[in-house]
């Protein structure tokens, strides 16, 4: 008799669930839902797993700029360049119980190239089952709430098959989004930029540099993409001026400038001319082939219709309790992989735990006051600290990754993974282009290596 109630307490625990992308958040997001003995569908626009890190070489189709149609969908998913090697070690990127072990035939380096964390993915995917969860070559083009009256929110998702054109509308009890959020290109207002008559393109479209061969190129943003891209464009194009907000630089990129003749720092740009000069702030100028931004991405939903109650202002997606849940519409529908500048992998995981068991029952939120009024304590602390409003979701701090762990207890992110991932960083800085093949945290990585993350891992 107990037996029974019980399953039938579960099954009333079981939501339907739609996972949008099978990226590392959506893989990790679906199976953690069906861990939590929810019934989940996963829709992924692409031929297979990786999201990101599924490579796709031909961006022909592509506007340059990225630019689409009112809730229009860019033809590309992947920002991914065909030399792109990981910005941190193989060693802490791997979720808490699916170590990115280095294997043999494969690349082997502790900071590999894009395909092998592709790989991890698929064997990630396959390795817990998650694979026979996803529908490849389906795009969301809505989500939205069912119209009845009910206490009980559901959705309606709206889905076309890329290859048939078959549409299909389902009811959800609840929506996890995770999209991604490296393919939507955010540029910069510059004057003059509209009627720009020479190439412009952004990196979302940069796959390699023969393009730009004896070109003169204004590389505009100093991030890491944009550092990596000069460094290779040095090689074919003519010049490679490096537009940055800040010229207070690192020792890395500085030695990187010093060793290339034709590599050039500069100011922030002042505006266009139809002649094709560029005109730095400070009044210098070239006359340029191409411009490339590395401006970054913007964070875009266009399938969502939530009446008003999500809204991204200014690359802020809000308001999301935790960079979770939105309050009014919680927990039935729930966003994972917003926040940037932190270990992705075990966070998305910590997230994905998290949604679940909410969405199980197993654990409750706040209120939607408490929540609603704890991201407006969020909001205020970030003005206070002067952080502009597109770097809301720009975390940088373990201790807030910590205790995000907390609220499912997920275990903390081990000491061994905080100062590996601090290491890499301090020797990029300093040693920009060798820090993914000359390091010298061999403690460090010995201390991981013996770890449980590892030990317990029967490869």
């Amino acid at each position: 008799m107990v037996s029974v109630t019980l399953s039938e307490a579960s099954r009333s625990r079981s939501k339907k669930v739609c996972v949008i992308g099978a990226g590392p958040s959506g893989l990790v997001s679906a199976r953690e839902l069906r861990k939590e003995g929810h019934k989940v569908v996963v829709m992924e626009q692409n031929n297979d797993v990786g999201g990101q890190w599924l490579y796709q070489p031909n961006v022909k189709e592509e506007d340059p700029l990225g630019s689409v149609p009112t809730n229009g969908a860019l033809k590309v998913h992947s920002s991914i360049y065909s030399s792109l090697r990981l910005t941190s070690p193989r060693e802490i990127m791997g979720y808490s119980d699916f170590p990115f072990l280095a294997k043999k035939g494969r690349d082997m380096r502790r900071f590999p190239g894009h395909k092998e964390l592709w790989l991890y993915l698929k064997d990630f995917s396959e390795a817990f089952g998650v694979r026979e969860m996803i529908r490849f070559n389906v795009r969301v083009e809505f989500v939205g709430e069912e119209d009845k009256n009910e206490d009980v929110k559901r959705w309606i998702v709206r889905s076309k098959e890329k290859l048939s054109g078959k549409v299909t509308e389902e009811i959800f009890d609840a929506v996890v989004v995770a999209t991604g959020h490296y393919s939507h290109p955010r540029l910069p207002s510059i004057k003059g930029m509209d009627s720009w008559k020479r190439k412009q393109v952004h990196s979302h479209v940069y796959r390699v540099p023969d393009p730009f061969r004896n070109e003169v190129v204004v590389v505009v943003g100093n991030s890491m993409s944009g550092q990596d891209i000069s460094i290779e464009l040095v090689e074919e194009a003519k010049e490679v001026h490096l537009s940055s907000k800040s010229l207070d630089i690192t020792s890395g990129l500085s030695k990187v400038i010093s060793k290339y003749p034709n590599l050039h720092l500069q100011p922030q740009i002042e505006c266009l001319k139809d002649d094709g000069r560029v005109i730095f702030v400070d009044g210098s100028w070239v006359v340029a082939d191409t411009i490339l931004y590395c401006t970054g991405y913007s964070y875009k939903f266009p399938f969502l219709e939530s009446k008003g109650r999500v809204e991204v202002d200014d690359d802020r997606v809000g308001p999301l309790f935790e960079h979770t849940f939105p309050p009014p519409l919680s927990p039935s529908l729930s966003f994972v992989g917003i926040p940037r500048k932190l270990i992705g992998f075990p966070f998305f995981e910590a997230q994905a735990k998290w949604i679940a068991q909410v969405l199980s029952g197993k654990l409750s939120l706040p209120s939607s006051d408490q929540m609603l009024q704890s991201v407006a304590d969020f909001y205020r602390s970030r003005d206070l600290a002067g952080v502009p409003k597109h770097n809301t979701h720009d975390i940088a701090d373990f201790t807030y990754c910590d205790k995000y762990a907390d609220y499912v207890g997920f275990p903390h992110l081990e000491e061994w993974r905080k100062l590996l991932c601090l290491s890499a960083l301090d020797n990029s800085q300093e040693n920009l282009e060798t820090y993914r093949d000359c390091w010298d945290d061999h403690e460090l990585l010995q201390e991981a290596m013996q770890s449980s993350h590892f030990t317990n891992f029967n490869s």
